[in-house]
């Protein structure tokens, strides 16, 4: 491969506009091609400005820009290379509803039975990544578990959330308030804010695969992913096998269309554990996606939780099931570290209830004293 003459047709290619539009991602088929043309890249980038819009994805060999057209680049290196469109994925969220009122164990944390195994584990030394829309630093229920994290979007800030979802989850992961705060499922586990959602709750795939790839890099133990698009990429298909051979549990919401025999990706991946949403009557809540495929369901429906400013709110999604379920994983790792992502898997699996939906059979709700009791 010629890669001083892959760098200057990608320069050329490269769009400047403020309009970040349209991004692709360029994957290498061979990792010693993708290290040499790396090299390249750092040697010519001096001299070919544009180059410096390029942004290095080492876990999935590839790298991601902004391009007016990939014609010329997939006639010239077709061989050589995977390119394909940086699509966008969203939060998994409704809209938030009403204000908290002094209540320190939201009804979800209650219904999993979370409080029966703290005197067993609270989550202590195990290091969830929450790749979402950053945290709400300042937040008192929040303070005590937030640890190194990192801002994709705007590199030299920290992760702060400009949204309100990321705070959220956090929230239902790991909070541990004071006399009026909240309490979340792993009130002793670390957090680790990764921004790669923007205040809209969206995010380009790349953003999420540099996400996943500092998660592997910074030896993280679980990633949340509470969110999901429709269309399939192979990019974070990479990331996410990557990741998962590295040994990180990676915990993924289904999906919030009320859909039979379907879900969302990245939960679709073998790879992740997907979460459905159940409401106070342990019932798949009416906006859950539903499939025999799903790995596990939990409380999705009404969840309060911290939120920004210092504040609670109340949301409903699957991606509220997917923090109680990264925040029980969190708490099974600290009293058993070691445990792989399959394993873990096999004892969701194990230690779930079933549901009361007689259509779906081989999954269950998640159960945290149970699962315990299953470990034995």
């Amino acid at each position: 491969m010629d890669h001083v003459g892959f760098w200057h047709l990608l320069h050329d290619e490269i769009n400047e506009s403020p309009i970040q539009q349209p991004r692709h991602i360029i994957r290498f088929h061979n990792p010693t091609e993708y290290a040499r043309c790396i090299g390249q890249l750092k040697r010519l980038q001096p001299t070919l400005a544009k180059l410096v819009e390029v942004q290095d994805m080492k876990l999935i060999h590839g790298v991601s820009c902004n391009l007016h057209s990939v014609s010329h680049i997939i006639k010239a290196h077709s061989r050589h290379l995977y390119v394909e469109e940086d699509v966008v994925a969203r939060v998994h969220e409704s809209s938030p509803l009403t204000s908290f009122s002094n209540k320190r164990l939201p009804w979800g944390v209650r219904q999993i039975k979370a409080p029966a195994v703290w005197n067993k584990s609270t989550g202590s030394r195990i290091r969830v990544a929450v790749i979402d829309t950053g945290v709400d630093h300042q937040h008192p229920d929040l303070r005590h578990c937030l640890s190194k994290g990192v801002n994709l979007i705007q590199r030299r800030m920290l992760p702060h959330d400009d949204n309100g979802h990321g705070t959220h989850i956090a929230g239902t992961i790991a909070a541990a308030g004071q006399q009026h705060g909240l309490v979340g499922v792993a009130p002793r586990a670390s957090i680790h804010a990764v921004k790669s959602f923007d205040k809209n709750g969206a995010a380009f795939i790349s953003d999420i695969i540099l996400g996943i790839d500092w998660c592997v890099r910074n030896g993280i133990d679980i990633i949340n992913m509470s969110f999901g698009m429709k269309s399939r990429s192979d990019s974070l298909l990479q990331a996410v096998r990557g990741a998962y051979q590295a040994g990180v549990i990676i915990v993924a919401s289904s999906g919030n269309e009320g859909k039979k025999l379907t879900m969302d990706y990245p939960a679709r991946y073998p790879q992740t554990i997907s979460v459905g949403a159940i409401g106070k009557d342990n019932r798949v809540a009416p906006f859950s996606n539903r499939s025999k495929k799903i790995d596990i369901y939990a409380p999705g429906e009404k969840i309060m939780s911290t939120w920004l400013r210092g504040k609670y709110h109340e949301l409903s999604g699957t991606s509220m099931a997917t923090s109680h379920v990264s925040g029980v994983i969190a708490l099974l790792l600290s009293a058993k570290p070691g445990l792989k992502p399959d394993e873990i898997r096999k004892l969701l699996k194990k230690g779930s209830i079933p549901l009361r939906e007689a259509r779906i059979k081989g999954t269950g709700r998640i159960d945290a004293a149970r699962l315990f009791r299953a470990m034995r």
